[in-house]
């Protein structure tokens, strides 16, 4: 293995009582975790990612983003039952047309949060 790629660890084992014990006493509960990893799954597939990026101009219906993106209706469709459920976007009728919006600003900040990571 490269140095580079070498995870550094401790040269001896010892387990520094007081600081595990404030650490584990601030962990969440594991169900919240197991709630966080699925939202960042969400977040794991380009197409949801460029559909909450195409939600952050303006609220649209599935025939407008699907123009936006040069893809079918039935592929965003898809990806928007998956963004609903993880209470990512909302939606509104009028009429015969359904209107997606981000569900909250929430998604804003995780975004802009994200781009200012990668981007350091």
């Amino acid at each position: 293995m490269t140095e580079d790629k070498k995870i550094e660890c401790c040269d001896i084992t010892e387990v520094h009582e007081d600081i595990v014990n404030h650490v584990r006493s601030k962990l969440p509960e594991e169900s919240l975790l197991y709630d966080l990893a699925e939202l960042f799954k969400v977040f794991g597939d380009s197409t949801r990612v460029r559909i909450l990026v195409t939600l952050f101009e303006s609220e649209l219906c599935v025939c407008d983003i699907a123009e936006v993106l040069g893809m079918s209706q039935s592929a965003i469709s898809h990806q928007l039952r998956v963004l609903k459920q993880g209470k990512l976007v909302k939606n509104r009728r009028e009429g015969k047309s359904v209107f997606y919006s981000l569900a909250d600003d929430h998604i804003r900040t995780i975004f802009q949060q994200g781009f200012d990571h990668i981007q350091e």
